[in-house]
């Protein structure tokens, strides 16, 4: 296992709806328990998984709603029929700039450098809500640790160059430089911490 980068997951609103700050969406919610709803990219998605741990760490009550992608949901949220949605950065963060949308937290352990000023969800007041959004490469487990570890070496060269860097700023990635050990350490424990959201919450995936 190879890492490539950390993208930040954001939690938006309509601005319409007059939300400052994730603490106003979640007052909101608890005061009319039952009557929101969020959207996800997919039913087991990252955006679900993020969604039903900022659920279990805020005790809001909200329903599930799944499309079939980012697009799909944040539509949702610009046409005032969906209340929340945990997005992928990349993918709201022109309509965050355009003001089509409100970003009331980010989900990472650290604030998001394409949101400086965008609160993570801990910051927030919520302990227990982070969830972090990787990506990375796999290769085949008996592949020697001298190729894994060349492949990492290039790699990391790869995302520091110049024009990887401006592209990963571009989306609002942000590199994970991390050793294949402790990438493999950290996917486990993600395993072991998403397998306690998926069962508290009852999540199912068709």
């Amino acid at each position: 296992m190879l890492p490539l980068a950390n993208i930040p997951i954001v939690v938006v609103a309509n601005g319409k709806r007059g939300y400052k700050s994730l603490g106003d969406l979640v007052k909101a919610g608890l005061a009319k328990p039952g009557s929101m709803n969020f959207a996800s990219a997919g039913a087991g998605s990252a955006t679900h998984l993020a969604a039903e741990r900022l659920k279990l760490a805020t005790k809001l009550k909200a329903a599930h709603v799944a499309f079939k992608g980012s697009a799909d949901a944040l539509t949702e949220i610009i046409a005032d029929r969906i209340d929340y949605y945990c997005s992928p950065v990349d993918a709201a963060i022109s309509l965050i700039k355009d003001g089509q949308v409100t970003a009331l937290a980010v989900s990472s352990a650290k604030r998001a450098a394409s949101l400086p000023n965008v609160p993570t969800t801990v910051e927030a007041g919520y302990p227990d809500s982070g969830f972090q959004f990787w990506i990375g490469a796999f290769v085949p487990r008996a592949t020697p640790a001298a190729i894994r570890n060349r492949l990492h070496d290039e790699m990391v060269k790869a995302i520091k160059s110049r024009s990887i860097a401006k592209k990963f700023a571009d989306l609002g990635a942000e590199p994970l430089t991390i050793s294949p050990e402790e990438f493999d350490a950290m996917v486990k424990r993600e395993i072991a911490s998403n397998a306690i959201v998926v069962k508290a919450a009852g999540v199912k995936v068709n």
